[in-house]
């Protein structure tokens, strides 16, 4: 299936944060082998070499390439403060039911938009230039929804709240298996992904036109309206 690659290579960045979270990983550790990772985990090396990739990227460790003590992949860091907060939640959030995962995407996109709508200087330079690599018309449904992802954690930071913004990008890792696993409940794809460029172009345009009850609405529309197509869950609303 066209997921497994992106799926193979958050099940190792799992791996190690909760080694890091744990203890069993500190500063100076040595990371197993690219090899012997992907052997224990069944995945393949290169999914091994994206999760690399993503921690050297958070600061956690130091990747060199070549034979010696100083190759290989090396913590360098343990998380603390915020980045353990946050690698805690994105651990914790593969466990959280689907309801109460769409209920905080409605309560925290909600007040994303209707910041960025509000606010005089918005800047939604990065949302724009997701939206155009989104319309590319050869997208798998994998690739589609990863960068639908990443869109919306871009309005995130965006907004300027870093505590919305640290909590989007702990529950992404959850968002997107759930969204991911509604696409073969979705009879034609291309219809959905049609519907979907359309809804992503009209919040942003609301955002952009600084509307921010009508980018309320489209954004809970939006978040809702894919969950109800796919069979995930029914039309639900924020709690109070």
């Amino acid at each position: 299936m066209a997921d497994q690659p992106a799926r193979a290579w958050r099940l190792v960045l799992e791996r190690i944060e909760r080694d890091l979270l744990d203890g069993r990983l500190g500063p100076g550790d040595r990371l197993p082998s690219e090899r012997d990772l992907a052997t224990e985990l069944g995945v393949g090396r290169s999914s091994v070499r994206e999760a690399f990739r993503v921690l050297e990227v958070m600061g956690l460790i130091r990747t060199a390439t070549g034979s010696g003590p100083q190759s290989g992949a090396i913590v360098i860091a343990t998380p603390t403060g915020g980045m353990s907060a946050l690698l805690r939640l994105q651990v914790a959030a593969q466990g959280f039911p689907l309801d109460d995962v769409v209920r905080t995407r409605l309560v925290l996109e909600d007040a994303v938009v209707a910041a960025i709508a509000a606010a005089a200087d918005r800047d939604t330079t990065r949302a724009h230039r997701l939206l155009g690599a989104m319309d590319a018309a050869d997208l798998a449904p994998a690739e589609f929804l990863a960068l639908d992802a990443e869109l919306h954690l871009s309005l995130a930071e965006a907004s300027g709240n870093t505590v919305i913004a640290a909590m989007m990008a702990g529950l992404r890792s959850s968002i997107e298996s759930y969204v991911q696993a509604g696409v073969s409940a979705i009879t034609d794809w291309e219809a959905m992904a049609v519907r979907l460029r359309a809804e992503h172009h009209a919040v942003v345009a609301a955002i952009d036109a600084g509307d921010v009850e009508t980018a309320r609405t489209l954004v809970h529309a939006h978040i809702t309206g894919y969950y109800t197509s796919a069979g995930l869950t029914r039309d639900i609303h924020p709690q109070n």
